[in-house]
């Protein structure tokens, strides 16, 4: 049978789950395949979001008139994301911080290919950061849609991995016991681990309709 994400952010390396919520706080816990490759393609998608995004950042800043590819309408307009305070809200581009951020991420989800446990502080300090990423992307994305009034491709790429992440992280915690939940939520969570990221993609998709419309996809 082939192994599903479900699968392995339920197991350890084959190690029963209900053992691995029992003694998950004193022991050093791995991950299945499906998991940890999960963990290295939204990685990967995200480096090459935010690498993309820099390259355009550094050649606005040399051309304030450049266009950047991704620039398609009024409405869809990396520039103006670009532009914008909030594309440098710690005092330097975002996608700096996303270089780095992501790269971690694929870094986890190699190590985990490659055998490696760890201890329940790092997962937890892990689903932190996944945290701090999908807030601050929910931040932005606030700011996208009603504030500077536009939308960039690859922003919203960096978007949906670090929600993908962020709900499997998470997931992937309260299955092992490191974050506390009630028996009926962890076997939810692993039966249909796939709705919670798909509602709140879903609902972003259609704030963003409901925002623009058919204006979306004008010339």
């Amino acid at each position: 049978m082939a192994t599903t994400v479900a699968d392995d952010v339920d197991s350890a390396d084959g190690v029963d789950t209900d053992r691995a919520r029992t003694d998950g706080a004193r022991r050093a816990v791995g991950s299945g395949r499906a998991f940890a490759l999960l963990l290295v393609i939204t990685g990967a998608l995200g480096v090459l979001a935010a690498w993309v995004i820099t390259i355009d950042k550094f050649k606005l800043l040399e051309d304030p008139n450049f266009t950047p590819g991704c620039s398609v309408n009024p409405i869809v307009a990396c520039g103006n994301i670009m532009k914008s305070d909030q594309a440098s809200a710690f005092g330097f581009p975002n996608p700096m911080l996303g270089l780095v951020a992501y790269g971690i991420v694929v870094c986890v989800g190699m190590s985990l290919l490659a055998g490696a446990r760890f201890p329940r502080w790092y997962w937890l300090t892990f689903n932190a950061g996944c945290l701090f990423g999908v807030g601050f992307c929910t931040w932005l994305q606030y700011q996208s849609l009603y504030v500077i009034g536009s939308l960039c491709l690859w922003c919203s790429l960096a978007w949906v991995v670090t929600i993908v992440m962020f709900c499997y992280v998470t997931g992937y915690n309260i299955k092992h016991g490191f974050l506390p939940a009630p028996e009926g939520l962890r076997k939810g969570l692993l039966e249909f681990h796939w709705v919670v990221p798909a509602v709140w993609v879903g609902t972003i998709a259609m704030l963003v309709l409901t925002r623009w419309g058919s204006d979306l996809w004008a010339a």
